[in-house]
């Protein structure tokens, strides 16, 4: 199965991506959605262009997409396997031009993100991989790069990725209770991406986020060895009756 997802996602991803860019470099308009979060058309073309090859490549399998209409609970909890996308995660980034967003396709599976795609734009940095499949980077035409996490030598302190725009004042208290070698901001998906390829030890969340925001960067950060947890350790689940995600901590 992973044979068949690698290249249509990743297509998908850089297609997506592509244009993406194209509106980056223009004067676009920001419209805000009921929640004041903000919509650019980057955002639904990105929308357009994922969910219209993953429905021709893959029509039996259901996709959800952050702007995707409502799909109804009871129909969604049916399903055992969808296609679960943020188009462009890190609108807020990339409204302030700061080159921190990401293009997000996961497949849950069972109610796990089994496979993911991070693709960064800006850098032209793909991520792929899941559990059951390792985890790879590739950047350009380079060949891919197995990509692994890196555990913190004793005593040197946690390298630790917070968000950019979303900060919660449980933040603060948590990082005083543990040793911070380093603190990085970081926005999107991208902060799943520097835990995979050893580049951080430690994401911890408490602000809201969605589903659709976390899938594919933990599927990559598993793929790489790491973990993704509810804070009382307990498995991480998706497909849930809300869609809203409660506060997790990642780790290398």
């Amino acid at each position: 199965m992973f044979k068949m997802l690698t290249p249509v996602l990743c297509r998908a991803a850089l297609e997506a991506g592509q244009a993406i860019m194209k509106v980056y470099a223009t004067d676009f308009a920001v419209d805000y959605k009921p929640d004041d979060s903000p919509l650019t058309l980057a955002d639904r073309e990105a929308h357009a262009i994922i969910t219209g090859i993953l429905r021709s490549e893959f029509p039996e399998v259901p996709v959800l997409s952050e702007e995707s209409p409502e799909v109804p609970e009871r129909e969604r909890l049916s399903w055992v396997r969808f296609f679960l996308v943020d188009p462009l995660d890190g609108t807020k980034e990339f409204v302030k031009r700061n080159g921190e967003f990401t293009v997000n396709i996961a497949m849950v599976a069972k109610n796990f993100p089994a496979f993911g795609v991070v693709y960064a734009p800006l850098t032209d940095e793909l991520y792929y991989g899941g559990k059951d499949f390792g985890s790879f980077l590739k950047i350009g035409e380079e060949r891919p790069l197995a990509l692994s996490t890196v555990k913190p030598a004793a005593g040197a302190g946690h390298r630790v990725v917070v968000s950019r725009s979303h900060a919660a004042p449980e933040i603060e208290t948590y990082l005083s209770t543990i040793d911070v070698a380093e603190r990085i901001n970081v926005g999107s998906a991208l902060k799943f991406t520097m835990l995979a390829k050893g580049a951080a030890d430690l994401y911890p969340r408490f602000s809201p986020t969605h589903e659709w925001d976390t899938a594919a960067g933990q599927a990559v950060l598993e793929g790489a060895g790491g973990t993704m947890t509810n804070w009382d350790d307990s498995p991480f689940v998706y497909n849930k009756a809300t869609l809203l995600n409660p506060g997790f901590i990642a780790r290398a």
